[in-house]
């Protein structure tokens, strides 16, 4: 199983893996020893589509130089391209659609013909539906000490250059309970951490009856034994309330972490990406935090080269960076998405200028957080020990409770 894009995905992932591992299929590491490989696709925007298509190709080579007698090929790209992969991909013996993560096995065996798997045609993307429960099996690719939960599917939100509500459907709570009963299994299982994403995870519960919400869902969390750090991922500033900030401050197992991607600053180019607010708003908004919890690591992800974005608009973003002081920053370069109401818009900031862009920006934040690092020297903190470095036995490896897992830094401990 190769899994690309987000946590989100590695999450049906493990799913997938469970219902093949109930079936009794046999895991290996290396994929020349494989009889059957799926590749579970990322399909958010042109690079990470890119990375699919090449890492298909590369594995439909292993039918020609390995054991591989069957390809299978899931997940977003397959919701939203079925009819366009069939065409163009020969190589694959079976699509699975986001809504069919238990047929994967039928897929991976031989049972399902091509023509059974995923069912929109050319033209007709048809959002998923299909929400995981804690009943679903599945088999964790992460090391034992850390999951990742997804507490939510879909989106309601609109924003201008994102295609996932129309593959991904409409935004759908797990009961409160579901999770927690998830989140007990995870913890008997040898789990520390857990990591809760979704495509907007501040909006969790509002789909749900009355009295359910992120802030609700984390207070039944923090009671879970064994669970020591619960870390939450993917805020939306709109969504965000006061009860979740007070809840994230005084709940002992949540850390000190706060992950919210914010795309711009300036509101005339928030506007046209369909988010509203402003660098004033978003400044706002992160002081309240770091009020009520004055330790706590900010993350964000922007998005530079936007159609119409101007010197001054981007000037506005990095003098917001600038502010803002952000731990941890993660910036992409606009993609024009078909399907999305930004790909009406004319993609006139040329490629060169927003790599350029990009570059700029993270030189900024880099440079912040030199001084942030720096600043912690003679610091005592705690760290979850990961185990050695992958170059070398002399170096131990870890993470303070402010780095997630994958996208953030590391501690290496030499003594």
């Amino acid at each position: 199983m190769i899994s690309l894009g987000c946590a989100k995905n590695l999450v049906d992932t493990e799913v997938m893996l469970g219902h093949l591992g109930e079936a009794g299929c046999t895991f290996v590491d290396d994929p020349g020893d494989a009889e059957v490989v799926i590749v579970n696709t990322c399909g958010f925007i042109g690079p990470a589509r890119e990375e699919s298509i090449r890492t298909i190709l590369e594995a439909a080579e292993l039918k020609k130089s390995g054991r591989a007698r069957r390809l299978v090929v899931a997940g977003c790209m397959v919701q939203r391209y079925a009819e366009e992969m069939r065409e163009s991909l020969p190589e694959v013996d079976a699509f699975v659609g986001l809504d069919q993560l238990a047929g994967v096995t039928a897929a991976a065996l031989g049972e399902l013909r091509l023509e059974d798997g995923a069912g929109p045609a050319a033209g007709n993307v048809i959002p998923a539906t299909y929400l995981y429960d804690h009943r679903a099996p599945r088999r964790r690719s992460t090391a034992p000490w850390t999951a990742y939960v997804k507490i939510a599917e879909g989106c309601d939100h609109t924003c201008s250059f994102c295609p996932i509500p129309a593959f991904r459907g409409k935004f759908r709570s797990r009961p409160v309970a579901d999770v927690v009963a998830e989140a007990r299994a995870l913890a008997a299982a040898g789990a520390l951490e857990i990591n809760l994403v979704a495509q907007d995870s501040s909006h969790y519960g509002r789909d749900r009856p009355a009295g359910e919400s992120l802030a609700t869902l984390l207070a039944g969390l923090d009671a879970v034994d064994g669970i020591e750090w619960l870390r939450v991922h993917y805020l939306y500033p709109n969504t965000v309330t006061a009860g979740l900030i007070e809840a994230m401050a005084t709940l002992p197992k949540v850390v000190p972490y706060v992950d919210m991607p914010l795309q711009h600053a300036h509101p005339a180019m928030l506007k046209r990406m369909l988010r509203g607010g402003s660098g004033d708003s978003h400044l706002r908004l992160l002081e309240r935090f770091r009020a009520a919890i004055p330790d706590a690591a900010l993350r964000t992800t922007l998005i530079v080269g936007f159609p119409g974005e101007t010197d001054e608009e981007f000037a506005a973003l990095l003098d917001f960076v600038r502010a803002a002081r952000f731990d941890h920053l993660g910036a992409f370069t606009y993609s024009h998405e078909e399907g999305t109401s930004a790909a009406k818009l004319v993609d006139d900031v040329p490629e060169e200028l927003k790599q350029e862009r990009r570059e700029r920006l993270m030189e900024v934040q880099q440079a912040i957080v030199a001084e942030r690092l720096e600043a912690m020297v003679g610091a005592e903190v705690d760290v979850l020990v990961e185990g050695t470095h992958a170059d070398t036995d002399l170096l131990l490896v870890g993470r303070m409770p402010t780095q997630a897992p994958d996208v953030d830094g590391q501690v290496l401990i030499n003594d």
